[in-house]
C-alpha cells in the first residue's frame, strides 16, 4: 500500500517539499492518535526500559538561574513515574525507542517511507526516535542539534522558540563543542536573542521540522506534555559532521583557527582523515568530562510524587593508603 494512502501528515502539500530543510514547517499529523502514546502505552514502555536508555531530569523554574540535573526512576512503576512527571519540574527522554521496541520502529519507517515517496530525494540514514514525557511548565534550554530533527506533538501544549542558524546565534566553534564533546547544552545564549526568535504553538496532532542546526528552546504550557522527537542523518550533514569534528581538533587541540567549512575538496578530505584517527583519542578527549552530562544525583520519591530525593555522592577522590 503507498504511504500517502495512508497518510501521517495531513494537510501536506507540495510546497511542503519545496519548504522542507530550508524554512521552519509546522505541519498537521495523526500520531497522536496511535495508542502507542496513550498513557497506559507509555507507562508499559518505562517499566521496560533500560536504564541506559533513558535521561530523567530536573530543571529549574523558567526565568530563574539555569538548573540541570540528572537522576533515576528507582522502583517506580510507570504509572508512578508518569504522575511524577505531572507533579514535579522533571522531564523523561527515552532515547532509541525504535531499537528498544520494534513497535514504535515500524512507526518511524512509516513516517519516512512517506516523506521519501513526497520528496524522492530525501535520502537518509541512521534515523532515530525519542519520546519525551515532561512536566506542566517544564523548559528545554537554549541548544541545537547536529543531525535534521522534528518535533511532533503527541499529548498537552508547548512552544517552541527557533532562532537563526547564523552567528552570533550559533558559532562555528558550538558546533564543533557539540560535534567532538557530544554535549549541547552549554551554547552561549543572551536575553537579547528573543528579539529575534519566533515562536510556535504546538498542539497534540502538530509537529515542527527546522533548517540543520537551528538554535531552540522550548516551554511547556500548565500541562504534561508528551512529545515525539526524530531525528536523521543524511550525506550532506554526515559531511558538514566530518568538518565540526575535524575543526574541532584544529581549533581545541592544534591551537589553529579553522579558515575553511568546506564539505568537499583536499581540505575537506584531510579533516576526513584527521578526525578518524584522532577524534577518540584520549588527547583529544582531554577535558570532554568537564563539558559532559552531569551524574545522576537523584531518584524520584514514591512518597512524594513529583519530589525528588537526593542520591549519596560518590566520593570520586584516591582512596587514603
Amino acid at each position: 500500500m503507498s504511504a500517502t494512502q495512508n497518510p501521517v501528515f495531513t494537510d501536506w502539500t507540495p510546497q511542503h517539499a519545496e519548504l522542507f530543510k530550508h524554512q521552519p514547517l509546522r505541519l498537521a499529523h495523526r500520531l497522536h492518535e496511535s495508542p502507542l502514546f496513550s498513557r497506559a502505552a507509555l507507562a508499559s514502555l518505562i517499566e521496560n526500559y533500560p536504564r541506559k536508555s533513558y535521561n530523567l531530569v530536573h530543571m529549574g523554574p523558567a526565568g530563574q538561574r539555569r538548573l540541570w540535573r540528572e537522576g533515576e526512576i528507582g522502583d517506580l512503576s510507570g504509572t508512578e513515574v508518569i504522575d511524577a512527571i505531572e507533579n514535579g519540574r522533571i522531564w523523561i527522554n527515552l532515547r532509541d525507542v525504535r531499537k528498544i521496541d520494534r513497535r514504535y520502529d515500524e512507526l518511524l519507517t512509516g513516517v519516512f517511507d512517506e516523506l521519501k515517496q513526497r520528496m524522492p530525494d530525501f535520502d537518509t540514514e541512521n534515523q532515530g526516535m525519542g519520546i519525551l514525557i515532561s512536566s506542566p511548565k517544564a523548559q528545554v534550554y537554549y541548544h541545537c542539534d547536529l543531525p535534521g530533527q522534528a518535533l511532533w506533538q503527541i499529548m498537552g501544549r508547548k512552544r517552541l522558540y527557533l532562532y537563526p542558524n547564523t552567528p552570533p546565534f550559533l558559532q562555528p566553534h558550538d558546533l564543533e563543542d557539540i560535534a567532538l564533546f557530544g554535549h549541547e547544552i552549554d551554547m552561549p545564549y543572551q536575553p537579547w536573542f528573543e528579539e529575534h526568535a519566533t515562536a510556535y504553538d504546538l498542539e497534540p496532532g502538530q509537529m515542527m521540522h527546522w533548517p540543520l542546526n537551528a538554535p531552540h528552546r522550548v516551554e511547556n504550557f500548565d500541562c504534561l506534555n508528551v512529545s515525539m522527537t526524530m531525528e536523521y542523518w543524511t550525506q550532506e550533514i554526515r559531511r558538514k559532521h566530518i568538518v565540526n569534528v575535524g575543526n574541532a581538533i584544529l581549533r581545541s587541540r592544534l591551537g589553529v583557527t579553522p579558515k575553511s567549512r568546506a564539505t568537499d575538496g583536499p581540505g575537506f578530505l584531510a579533516k576526513a582523515v584527521m578526525q578518524k584517527a584522532l577524534k577518540n583519542r584520549k588527547w583529544t578527549m582531554r577535558g570532554a568530562e568537564k563539558k559532559g552530562r552531569p551524574p545522576v544525583d537523584f531518584r524520584l520519591d514514591r512518597a512524594r510524587l513529583g519530589q525528588i530525593v537526593d542520591l549519596p555522592k560518590v566520593d570520586a577522590s584516591p582512596a587514603a593508603v
